[in-house]
């Protein structure tokens, strides 16, 4: 991952990043709860050890936190499909369509930069770590979450200028490994198959537009694998995206072995024109050092011609930054 980064136009150095830490049932309002109980603001964050003590600091802590408008907009974006149809059975699931026109418009009201200040529960015994805020965008983030298909990633900034350490929030849905909806996934696979004629004619379709992608890109350029039974082919434009033509056209795709097809299709690593690797601070340092990611690092066997613009959407769109 880059070591700096630059948030509504401060440069900060990143520290570290807790990647993913599960949004439970217990801690959301009672609106969006799938089981009983009012709901707790206590917010569990990981079991209590060295390297989580290295991120947030000695007990007690107290740190400054704040998230984005922006990226509460997109989380909403992300997940309005799941408030248009629910999958799980919430609290006031009759209700959701308004409550997310509500909580968008709630979002709106907010500045660019949603501040708040986190402390350690330190009155809870064990070996389980909690923080809590009293801060409205604290709440905010417990109304709008999701259970069991949202989380968030903290990424620790160091302001240099005045040697304070900041934690930047943010939250993401996850539909138990899938980035879309059920039934946006099915309604692109609908559409496709009476666009191309059945489902028959939809899987020829793929297979024809795998065959070219390898003629074109033979090997995951980051590890070099040729054998095409390890090979997937990745969109750079997601398919639900995508109209009939980019669906199967091959210079919308890489083939990436499976583990940088994960990384590329969730935007955790993207590219520049120039075959440049791009690795989003939503990774850890630890990750990118056993996946050896390094931000910058030339891809040479990356085939960026004719790409540019699915490159172009790729990292506007779907990298993680």
């Amino acid at each position: 991952m880059s070591n700096i980064i630059n948030i509504l136009g401060k440069i900060y150095t990143v520290v570290d990043t807790l990647e993913k830490i599960t949004i439970p049932d217990c801690w959301v309002m009672r609106a969006n709860k799938t089981g009983l109980g009012n709901g707790e603001a206590k917010f569990y964050v990981g079991h209590d050890s060295n390297s989580l003590r290295d991120f947030f600091g000695n007990r007690p802590f107290r740190i400054l936190c704040f998230m984005l408008k922006k990226d509460l907009l997109s989380f909403m974006d992300d997940c309005k499909d799941e408030y248009m149809m629910p999958e799980q059975n919430y609290g006031e699931r009759n209700n959701f369509p308004t409550l997310w026109n509500d909580r968008v418009n709630e979002i709106n009201t907010f500045p660019k930069c949603l501040k708040f200040v986190s402390s350690e529960q330190n009155q809870i015994e064990g070996q389980r770590l909690y923080i809590k805020s009293q801060d409205k965008p604290y709440s905010l983030l417990r109304k709008i979450s999701l259970p069991n298909i949202s989380y968030v990633s903290v990424i620790k900034l160091l302001d240099s200028q005045t040697s304070t350490y900041y934690y930047y929030f943010r939250p993401f849905i996850d539909y138990y490994g899938e980035i879309y909806h059920p039934k946006t996934i099915m309604q692109a696979e609908q559409e496709d198959i009476k666009s191309s004629g059945g489902e028959s004619a939809r899987r020829a379709g793929q297979q024809e537009y795998r065959k070219k992608l390898l003629m074109e890109c033979p090997s995951c350029p980051m590890t070099t694998i040729a054998d095409d039974r390890l090979l997937i082919a990745s969109h750079i434009k997601p398919y639900v995206k995508s109209n009939e033509h980019e669906k199967y056209d091959s210079k919308n795709g890489f083939m990436f072995t499976p583990t940088y097809d994960h990384l590329f299709d969730r935007g955790y690593i993207s590219f520049t024109n120039e075959q440049q690797l791009m690795v989003s601070p939503f990774l850890s340092k630890r990750t990118c050092g056993l996946l050896s990611l390094l931000d910058g690092k030339k891809i040479r066997l990356l085939p960026v011609e004719g790409r540019e613009v699915y490159l172009d959407y790729h990292r506007n769109i779907i990298f993680k930054i």
